[in-house]
């Protein structure tokens, strides 16, 4: 092993401080010169006040510097950091698998999708794949007035009546063609970095048009340096009807991402040790998107020989393996169980997953073991062109419903260099669902378990299309139905298999591998909550007793239950898919969240049988509504008492949080 030089020096506190402020802030350090004309790095104090919210000094009075600045910038970035007000709500109808799944598809504007992700995805996300505008003289729409953005969703997908808002486009002939470009993409492209892991990868499909400027913009966001590459597509054949006698065959993939981020055609996993094995491992997930009814015989009671503690199945998503194979899976050592060990932070059990085991598929999957294969910008033909994303639609559809779609071919390559195959993926500018229909093949391909996050705006398709002739009103319709019609491809695929296995070996049985094959539609909504406006210091007498007449009950009385959970969910910093449990305590219905990390009670009584069950299930969170209490400051107290003498019983545990709304 490789030994390390010991430092003969104390830390450099000031270096170090400047590699933090690096990490949350790239853009503010610049290449500026000094008095002596030489070309240093300094820090841009001016952007690092608006980075924090202060705007009266950006842009006024500054020596000249390289970088790229244009109007209409600094509101890009005052909209950062504007709030969200709004909410996701479910469609059930819509969705396929509701309970079961963990993908998402989040019908809405994109810019007021991504400040809602920020609390509960932050970090979490590790691909984004983004087919964005390509600024190409063909009309495109985003919101047109940055202060109103909420506002203006509802009127354009019709959710409120319209008030003169509306989304506007952009055309060559404007004065500001790009710089309208630039003011859509840099508060998005913003958001999204914050919701990379640290060794995650964000790729960007763009032509010609806007390439410069896309990298100009990545290297002030992602930082320069952790430019990867700018992989060449060729989408088509030459034609010969082109403008100056060039045909523009390629376009471009152009790749950042977080500082850990190492692509390479070979999986790499990060393994514990400890001394009761000879190889490292990792641990996996023990329960699989199937229903008590779907396997009866994995819907049982896990118990820890060791300890006698009890795990019963959840019946939405049952153990991946049964009550009889329990024990011969547990003598193998390949089940792991709360306090098994010191190092690991799990409330429920878990798959242990050997470092042989990964090799072996390795070797299946590459067919020699190696070091991992260096990616190649020259991509190969196997990626596909135009053609190919319009034949896969066509196929699908029975008609071209829409026009220069990506092939998945193309994504699924995109997502074999990353050395994993276990990670959320995240597509913004989702369109007909590309890297949905990518995500779902991939993870049939290779046993994968990648989730997917699509946001579309449900934008109109046009008249003369044939998405209106056969009947999707908008492309966030389409998109939808996409996906359910891979779906159904996968599982009538499955099911032929099955049958043909079941022919050939009769005893064989019936389970198969675990896909995912589902997804939950969210919408993009005004807030279930009525939220206090205090923006407005010349309010009217009049004015302000209606609002307050308003806010004596502040839940809009339109929401349903399922609308408000969802949306404490959301802003409690928990995943949209997060499992959810519904029990009963003291004759209440609770939500238990997240094996119990979270309760919700949306009951209009709060009791102190209630209180006294909640503090006995030891959460880190309980919400419940404020109207709940009935105005009894006592009850409220004892609440907090409750829970705080509960986790003083348990030793040194942080306190039992509670929150009303």
């Amino acid at each position: 092993m490789e030994t390390r030089r010991m430092p003969l020096r104390s830390m450099d506190i000031a270096q170090t401080n400047r590699e933090k402020l690096r990490q949350l802030f790239p853009s503010v350090f610049v290449e500026t010169v000094n008095q002596n004309g030489e070309l240093v790095e300094a820090i841009d104090f001016d952007k690092l006040k608006a980075e924090l919210g202060n705007f009266t000094e950006l842009f006024d009075g500054r020596r000249e510097r390289y970088g790229l600045d244009w109007p209409g910038k600094k509101d890009a970035l005052r909209i950062i950091q504007e709030p969200s007000a709004a909410t996701l709500k479910p469609a059930r109808e819509e969705s396929v698998r509701f309970d079961q799944t963990e993908n998402l598809f989040i019908e809405g504007d994109n810019l007021e999708v991504l400040k809602l992700l920020q609390k509960s995805y932050y970090g979490k996300i590790k691909a984004i794949y983004i087919d964005p505008p390509y600024n190409t003289g063909n009309e495109f729409i985003y919101p047109d007035n940055y202060t109103e953005s909420l506002e203006t969703y509802l009127a354009y997908a019709g959710l409120i009546d319209d008030q003169g808002r509306k989304f506007s486009t952009n055309t060559p002939s404007e004065g500001r063609y790009h710089t309208k470009w630039l003011n859509m993409m840099y508060p998005r492209l913003y958001l999204a970095r914050n919701l990379l892991t640290e060794d995650g990868v964000i790729f960007i499909s763009i032509d010609d048009n806007e390439l410069s400027n896309l990298c100009k913009l990545c290297d002030e966001i992602f930082g320069e340096e952790n430019r990867v590459a700018v992989f060449p597509w060729r989408k088509r054949t030459a034609k010969s009807d082109v403008p100056f006698g060039v045909s523009q065959d390629f376009e471009w993939i152009v790749v950042y991402a977080k500082p850990e981020f190492e692509a390479g055609f070979f999986i790499k996993r990060k393994y514990y040790y400890s001394d009761d094995y000879d190889e490292g491992w990792r641990i996996s997930d023990l329960t699989v998107q199937r229903t008590a009814q779907e396997r009866p015989n994995s819907n049982f009671t896990l118990v820890n020989p060791k300890t006698g503690e009890e795990y019963p199945a959840n019946p939405s998503r049952v153990w991946t393996i049964t009550k009889d194979t329990f024990r011969q899976y547990y003598d193998k050592g390949k089940i792991v169980f709360p306090g098994d060990y010191d190092f690991l932070n799990i409330s429920r059990p878990v798959f242990r997953v050997f470092e042989s085991e990964d090799r072996e598929k390795n070797l299946q999957r590459f067919g020699a073991e190696e070091a991992r294969r260096a990616v190649s910008t020259l991509l190969p033909e196997e990626v596909g062109r135009t053609e190919d994303g319009t034949k896969e639609i066509t196929d699908l559809f029975g008609r071209k419903v829409f026009p220069f779609a990506k092939p998945s071919s193309l994504i699924k390559y995109l997502l074999k260099m990353i050395p994993d195959n276990d990670f959320i993926v995240l597509d913004f500018f989702a369109g007909s669902a590309t890297t949905a229909h990518a995500v779902l093949e991939l993870n049939k391909e290779d046993g994968g378990n990648r989730r997917f996050i699509m946001v579309q705006l449900p934008e109109p398709c046009e008249e003369s299309s044939e998405a209106h002739d056969a009947g999707y009103k908008t492309i966030a319709e389409l998109a939808k139905e996409r996906i359910r019609l891979v779906i159904r491809g996968i599982e009538a695929k499955q099911t032929a298999e099955r049958a043909e296995a079941a022919e050939a070996l009769p005893g064989l049985g019936a389970e198969v591998y675990d896909l995912g094959l589902g997804f939950k539609v969210l919408k993009l909504d005004k807030s279930n909550f009525r939220i206090w406006d205090g923006s407005d210091p010349d309010i009217s007498e009049e004015k302000l007793i209606e609002q307050l007449d308003l806010h004596v009950d502040h839940v809009d009385p339109n929401a349903t239950e399922e609308d408000i959970l969802y949306e404490l969910l959301l802003k409690a910093g928990f995943m949209l898919t997060e499992r959810i449990e519904e029990k009963v305590m003291a004759g209440k219905r609770v939500y238990s969240v997240s094996d119990g990390d979270l309760l919700i009670c949306l009951e209009d009584e709060v009791t102190e049988d209630l209180i006294q069950a909640l503090a006995a299930a030891r959460p880190k969170q309980v919400i419940c509504l404020d109207r709940a209490f009935s105005g009894n400051d006592q009850l409220k107290a004892n609440a907090v008492h409750t829970f705080a003498a509960k986790d003083r019983a348990r030793d040194g545990i942080e306190p039992i949080v509670l929150k009303t709304v």
